[in-house]
């Protein structure tokens, strides 16, 4: 396909990147530090973090691993919601050659044994409410000989982090208890790497920084293997499509994304890192007014997050009355963000809410919409620099302008292939390099791709194609949804039917409102033919409704 998204590109933006000055992550994270020494990089319950402080810490972590024979190459696991620790140990591993596994917290025994195994991640760093998941599988993770626990307020100083840990462990018990010896803590680890003598360990960009496991919502999870290179390179893409929106120095994002998901590492962690910005970690998401209220302290400029947190947020009556004078880029990714809810954002912020597209495979990103918007366009972006974007059918023939199919891409973000999968990256992969990404969509004249929804989500109606996504926006106009997701069910008389399942912002409303809705708006064997109310929806880590769940509950 013609590249034919660059017209639309906006003024000083390259159609391509070039990274050969940039031998690995780690000079980036050592440039930034340098040119932001002074500036606050990170505030955690109210802790601030320097840049400076951040080179420091990290160098220490560095050598800590170093001093445990680490080598180039090895993998440490980092298991930990967004505290000042992660960004440290995070820095820490890859400056001292090794490669970062990122884990979710709340991964069961099971799915964090199978990660550690197939990883063979030598060392890992988790917070202490998690480690009585680690000790149900230590004794079958053989390769695993470092484990440090580090409680939730180990970084906020004495007297703060002794009432964090207090409040944590004994007012919520959210500590259950552990038992493993050979554990030490974090301050421990940084106390001794800094008493030792770093040595700086050459790296290139074809070696790995990341094994970031795909969610696992469809399978076994994988490991997608992104070397310095592919995430240098999207971090460099994302830096040159925000420079024109941004001030270097002055900004403050918010990351309520896990950092261990590729959408936040990436973006937020990294990219902004490149700016000399604050990042304003929210450890627990889910509390929503704990969130709006510790938003309510600083003056925020950035924010990401995906649709369910745009309307969580929007739900909360308190997150209206912030000051948002300061808001200049809000961006939407990891899920379709729905038109409804970016119309209420715009209205209540004052901003634009704008999409980005990519995969754990693509470091992430492979779409994002021009941030000189004044409204939202349905697109998840044009390709960013150095990003190709070809529609396939079936057979893998790339399909005309504005026809829907699967959307491939190919550039340097990437990734090198799956961890020890041979035979799932051959199959990930076109011929010609183009990754298969499992989605569809559509590329319009202008170059703007369209996300129709998820191949494998797709609803076949009496041979009609009905996508999830657009049955999911149409409800989500009603006043009285608070949430919902669709799924396709098996029917006698059409294959398939549509079942919706819809969490009430209005307990009034009734199954048969929402389907007249719905025949206003849709196209009769896309209207749900069946409805059932919940109380909430089954969700990713990171907030993505699990319809796989909602399938198998069906």
């Amino acid at each position: 396909m013609d590249r034919i998204w660059l017209q639309s590109y906006p003024a000083g933006i390259p159609a391509d990147i070039d990274i050969e000055h940039i031998p690995s992550l780690v000079a980036l994270l050592e440039q930034a530090c340098k040119t932001y020494a002074d500036k606050v990089a990170y505030i955690s319950m109210g802790k601030e973090m320097t840049y400076r402080q951040l080179d420091e810490a990290s160098r220490a972590f560095a050598g800590w691993l170093q001093s445990r024979g680490l080598q180039k190459g090895d993998r440490v696991a980092l298991m930990m919601p967004n505290l000042l620790q992660y960004p440290v140990a995070l820095f820490g591993t890859l400056r001292a050659g090794c490669v970062v596994v990122n884990c979710n917290p709340l991964y069961t025994p099971r799915e964090l044994e199978h990660q550690l195994k197939d990883s063979g991640a030598a060392a890992i760093v988790i917070v202490e409410n998690f480690a009585h998941t680690l000790e149900q599988v230590l004794p079958r993770t053989t390769a695993l000989r470092h484990v440090i626990v580090t409680p939730m307020g180990e970084m906020l100083g004495t007297l703060k982090g002794a009432l964090v840990n207090l409040v944590v462990r004994r007012v919520k018990k959210m500590v259950p208890a552990w038992s493993i010896p050979t554990a030490i803590d974090f301050s421990t680890a940084l106390a001794v790497g800094q008493r030792q003598r770093f040595k700086p360990v050459p790296l290139g960009q074809q070696d790995l920084a990341f094994l970031q496991y795909t969610g696992g919502t469809t399978g076994i999870s994988k490991g997608a293997m992104l070397t310095h290179a592919n995430i240098a390179s999207n971090v460099t893409q994302a830096y040159n499509w925000i420079r024109p929106a941004v001030r270097e120095g002055r900004e403050i994002i918010v990351t309520a994304l896990p950092l261990y998901h590729v959408f936040a590492l990436t973006a937020n962690c990294l990219t902004f890192l490149m700016i000399g910005a604050t990042n304003l970690l929210i450890a627990n998401p889910r509390d929503i007014p704990g969130f709006v209220k510790e938003w309510a302290k600083y003056p925020v400029s950035v924010f990401t997050g995906v649709n369910t947190l745009f309307n969580a947020l929007l739900n909360n009556a308190d997150f209206a009355k912030l000051d948002f004078s300061t808001m200049r880029v809000t961006l939407g990714g990891g899920m379709a963000v729905q038109a409804p809810v970016a119309e209420r954002w715009r209205q209540i912020t004052g901003t634009p809410l704008l999409q980005a597209y990519g995969l754990t495979e693509t470091s992430p990103a492979a779409t994002i919409n021009p941030l000189d918007m004044d409204a939202f366009n349905g697109a998840i972006g044009l390709p960013i620099s150095s990003t190709e974007i070809s529609i396939r059918d079936e057979a893998g023939s790339e399909v005309p302008i504005t026809q829907v199919g699967e959307i491939c891409i190919r550039g340097p973000q990437v990734m090198k292939g799956y961890w020890q999968r041979p035979e799932e990256t051959a199959n990930a992969f076109h011929p010609d390099g183009f990754l298969r990404t499992g989605d569809m969509g559509y590329v319009d004249k202008q170059g703007f791709v369209f996300l129709v929804d998820r191949k494998k989500d797709m609803i076949l109606v009496s041979g009609f194609n009905v996508y999830p996504n657009e049955v999911e926006e149409a409800v989500a106009m009603h006043p009285g949804v608070g949430d919902v997701a669709a799924i396709g069910v098996a029917d006698e008389h059409s294959g398939e039917a549509v079942k919706i399942f819809v969490v009430r912002k209005d307990p009034a409303l009734t199954e048969k409102a929402l389907i007249e809705h719905c025949r206003t708006v849709l196209t009769g064997y896309k209207v749900p033919k069946h409805v059932e109310f919940r109380d909430d929806l089954p969700r990713t880590n990171v907030g993505k409704i699990l319809r796989r769940a909602l399938k198998e509950a069906a």
